[in-house]
């Protein structure tokens, strides 16, 4: 049974055009276990991933010779390899994990914050002096209830720390749906995503303005999703689906409107826009540099990806696929 809503009135953001982007040629290479919401390569070149039945699966350079490594029992998200070579996994409903590559052992790094459980982890990143960096949705569900987060339009995300000694400090809350998290090349700072919000915003690590977040690039007409530091320094980020007009309008009127909706079965409840889009954001500026828009008919719902050796593979919770294209496609 699902969770009751408590939504309120909510004024989208406005929508900025972005610059057209091209087209590409996909290339779809099969999961196991299916929707690989995150892709991430260790220091070999390998893919891992996180499939929707729980496997965390590493596949070859090329995308081939999938194995399954481990499980978690819930629904693996965002990824990240932290400094001693552990895979970081963002699991909703069992929290921020750390798998072994070579046993397969999976620990729990945090499974509850101030007293209460965390219940959807969403993205991380560690930075160079051991301290883990997370990022979760919502307070109040979990990845399987994600829309009534959306349809509630509350702020109920957050980034938050871990440090090596095992405290853990909410370093800013009050995000619509926080997603995405990855630190600028020069380490200086992190990049975060808000889904619901339509942004990315920049928290400081280090410097003048350490500790303050800002807002880096603003009014995006998608749905912002996972994010990875290219080898260029530029910001990849996953665009899951275009901004929804008709949503927008619903959510700045009557609570009681979201609240029927949610309580429609799902498939007479409003469904994404299929597309298959990234783009990347200078990481100063938040000017865009590059990106790639199309459609494809099997694949669809980009939410993470990472560009390897003049390719960019994308992870999607549409498909049973990775998606792969030249990242040359990508210039404006």
């Amino acid at each position: 049974m699902k969770p009751p809503i408590d939504p309120v009135r909510w004024q989208a953001p406005p929508v900025r055009s972005l610059p057209p982007f091209p087209s590409a040629d996909v290339t779809l290479v099969p999961v196991p276990g299916g929707e690989p919401e995150d892709v991430v390569t260790d220091d070999d070149g390998r893919l891992w991933v996180g499939a929707m039945d729980g496997s965390i699966v590493r596949l070859e350079p090329d995308g081939t010779a999938p194995v399954v490594i481990a499980n978690t029992g819930g629904r693996p998200l965002g990824l990240g390899f932290a400094r001693d070579g552990r895979l970081l996994i963002c699991d909703s409903p069992r929290g921020l994990l750390a798998l072994d590559p070579g046993t397969g052992r999976i620990e729990t790094l945090v499974d509850s914050i101030a007293g209460r459980k965390l219940q959807f982890c969403s993205n991380v990143t560690e930075t160079p002096d051991g301290t883990i960096y997370f990022t979760e949705s919502t307070s109040h569900f979990t990845v399987a209830n994600y829309l009534g987060a959306i349809l509630e339009a509350r702020p109920r995300g957050a980034l938050h720390r871990l440090d090596p000694d095992g405290t853990v400090t909410t370093v800013v809350d009050g995000l619509y749906f926080a997603n995405g998290v990855t630190p600028t090349a020069d380490g200086t700072a992190l990049v975060v995503a808000e889904t619901q919000g339509r942004r990315l915003s920049t928290y400081w690590l280090s410097g003048p303005r350490a500790g303050e977040f800002t807002p880096l690039a603003e009014h995006l007409p998608g749905m912002p999703d996972n994010l990875s530091t290219g080898p260029d320094g530029r910001i990849w980020c996953a665009m899951v689906t275009p901004a929804n007009p008709v949503a927008d309008r619903l959510a700045a009127g009557p609570p009681p409107l979201r609240q029927a909706v949610w309580r429609l079965p799902a498939r007479l409840q409003p469904k994404p826009v299929s597309v298959v889009w990234v783009v990347a954001f200078d990481a100063g500026t938040g000017a865009v540099v590059a990106g790639m828009q199309t459609t494809h008919p099997h694949f669809s719902m980009v939410t993470g990806m990472v560009e390897r050796d003049g390719r960019l593979w994308m992870g999607s919770i549409g498909a049973p696929y990775l998606g792969r294209i030249d990242v040359a496609a990508t210039a404006l």
